[in-house]
């Protein structure tokens, strides 16, 4: 049954995500408010990963939004969309082969999840996806991509279908976020 609190959090969550693909720093309050919600509406699932998550995400936010923020000697922003470099997809690879098993083996013995491999996934991806966005590399879209598609069959699993919905519209949003981004990226850079 949907809850106040898991609508107001899919509404926040749809604009803080084309907030980011629009790069409107806005994006950041938004998911911190989001992510709140969305913790307990997550805790009550016994998804404590994705609950988990929600708490780092807030924090996160609150860097993300200083490094949009942040402006450059020449008060233009510090930050510019860019390609991760191929060490930066190395680093990606090792954290996200690191961090899920690591956050489904403290599940597994810490919690009651019944899900602990594949709330683990989604929210070690997820990690991954929110530092790439923090700082405005394009393959942010890609993780959230990844993310968005396995959340949205774990939602399914746990019944959440308003926010099954919200992450199917995240897959189609990511995909956008790609193109913005890539379109943004070639006309910076002819």
């Amino acid at each position: 049954m949907m809850s106040l609190t898991e609508i107001t959090g899919f509404v926040l969550g749809l604009v803080m995500v084309v907030c980011s693909i629009l790069e409107l720093h806005w994006s950041w309050p938004l998911a911190i408010a989001s992510s709140l919600l969305y913790f307990f509406v997550f805790k009550d699932s016994l998804l404590y990963g994705e609950a988990g998550l929600q708490i780092v995400f807030a924090a996160l936010a609150l860097w993300g939004w200083w490094q949009w923020l942040r402006k450059g000697d020449d008060a233009q922003p510090a930050l510019v969309i860019q390609r991760l470099p191929t060490r930066g997809w190395w680093l990606v690879l090792i954290v996200s082969a690191l961090l899920w098993p690591t956050l489904a083996l403290l599940l597994q013995h810490f919690t009651d999840s019944d899900v602990a491999w594949w709330d683990a996934l989604p929210t070690a991806l997820s990690l991954v996806g929110q530092a790439l966005l923090g700082r405005k590399y394009i393959e942010n879209w890609l993780v959230w991509l990844v993310v968005n598609v396995i959340s949205v069959a774990l939602f399914a699993h746990k019944g959440l279908w308003l926010t099954c919905v919200l992450y199917a519209l995240f897959t189609l949003m990511s995909v956008w976020g790609w193109r913005v981004w890539q379109a943004r990226l070639k006309a910076a850079h002819p």
